[in-house]
């Protein structure tokens, strides 16, 4: 397995996001986004693909891949690192789609969390703060940075259930039991149901996939517990509104009460390349559950106006907008214009914050508005490097 294992390092080495391995094409990887070949490596064939898959899986994961076509796991090699893996079949043969994950636990500041993030891990004892995002944006990164704070501030017992584990917390101040779906428990419903009875301060689900889950999930935090969990949402209006259309009609208007008493808050995030090509820095939105918000939640009437709350929410609540976010990014020069116009929700009004235009009673951007005379000259020669040369420089002529 000298093959595989030298795939692993280089691309460790070169930072990628995702190592893809695919019958008949060279090891392809992510990194900052983009997919790379490895243009050094041998095209690879299915008895490759089957020796690797073989050398990850135990028998009870073979035995699932027979039966399912498709199995994820998570695989770690000793002074290498950590993977969460996913092998599937493709026309007949397998193909290995991995994701990198650090053996170390960046902190909230590390990963540009704006303040109000830790101050909701460190304040809340009870309810329900969800991380939101598309897959690949830092959803599990961040969730285990808000672990991590809590293990190293406050004697709590956690109990995490994820499929796969990613990240291996250690106890320091808390007790951590981490509980893998599909080894540990046969569900995320079984296994959270079954953690009530198990004394929790607080609890993480991987992923509130299904009714149940979500319904469980939601009782726990309005029993006394703290409870974190994603979902596959853009937003924080997305979010409440993906979570109401869950439950049968008749159900929704007791769900909505239910939700606005328990929400503490919603955290929603998007990497953008940065404009030095040194990775990527995250457009954080933060929606914490103010008195205005959970009458927006309440009211189907009224839940699109969560929005404007959002944005007009900095100064009290520390809440903040995508747009708020990328303007402050790009205002300290970590992304280009071009960059920050694609990404922004409403690029006129953007464009309008950027030249300085605002109207005198525009409130939601005060926080954010400042100086930025020199933004357009950091972000213009962000890198002289051509998309050529970075290849050459990254994967090998």
């Amino acid at each position: 397995m000298e093959l595989f294992l030298n795939i692993l390092k280089t691309a460790l080495k070169y930072k990628a996001s995702d190592i893809h391995l695919k019958a008949g094409a060279p090891p392809i990887v992510r990194v900052d986004g983009n997919l790379y070949p490895f243009k050094d490596f041998p095209r690879l064939s299915v008895d490759n693909l089957k020796e690797m898959a073989d050398f990850m899986m135990g028998p009870a994961q073979k035995e699932y891949l027979r039966e399912f076509f498709e199995v994820d796991l998570g695989y770690g090699v000793p002074g290498i690192g950590r993977f969460r893996v996913n092998v599937y079949q493709q026309r007949g043969s397998l193909v290995i789609a991995m994701r990198t994950i650090s053996f170390e636990i960046l902190d909230l500041k590390t990963l540009n969390m704006p303040p109000i993030v830790e101050k909701l891990v460190d304040e809340q004892r009870r309810g329900l703060i969800l991380v939101t995002g598309t897959t690949g944006s830092g959803k599990s990164t961040t969730l285990a940075s808000m672990i991590d704070y809590i293990n190293r501030h406050r004697s709590e017992n956690i109990i995490t259930i994820e499929d796969p584990i990613e990240y291996l917390h250690r106890d320091r101040l808390s007790l951590i039991n981490q509980r893998e779906v599909g080894f540990d428990t046969t569900s995320f419903a079984l296994a959270l149901r079954s953690a009530l009875r198990q004394d929790p301060d607080i609890l993480l689900v991987g992923e509130m996939r299904d009714l149940e889950t979500i319904e469980i999930a939601m009782t726990a935090a309005e029993t006394g517990h703290l409870v974190l969990s994603t979902l596959h949402t853009v937003d924080a209006v997305e979010t409440i509104n993906r979570i109401i259309s869950v439950f049968p009609p008749h159900q929704q208007g007791q769900v909505r009460l239910q939700l606005a008493s328990i929400l503490k808050g919603v955290i929603s995030q998007r990497l953008i390349e940065r404009c030095d090509r040194k990775g990527r820095v995250p457009a954080i939105e933060v929606l914490v559950n103010t008195p205005l918000v959970r009458e927006c939640i309440a009211d189907a009437n009224k839940t699109m106006e969560i929005k404007d709350a959002i944005a007009k929410g900095h100064s009290i609540y520390g809440m903040q907008s995508f747009d708020q976010s990328i303007l402050s990014h790009y205002r300290n020069g970590l992304i280009s214009f071009d960059e920050a116009l694609r990404q922004s929700s409403n690029p006129d009004d953007f464009l309008l914050k950027i030249q300085g235009v605002s109207s005198s009673s525009d409130t939601s951007w005060d926080a954010f508005d400042g100086t930025a005379e020199k933004a357009a000259e950091k972000t213009a020669s962000s890198s002289a490097k051509t998309e050529k040369e970075m290849d050459i420089e990254r994967f090998g002529k």
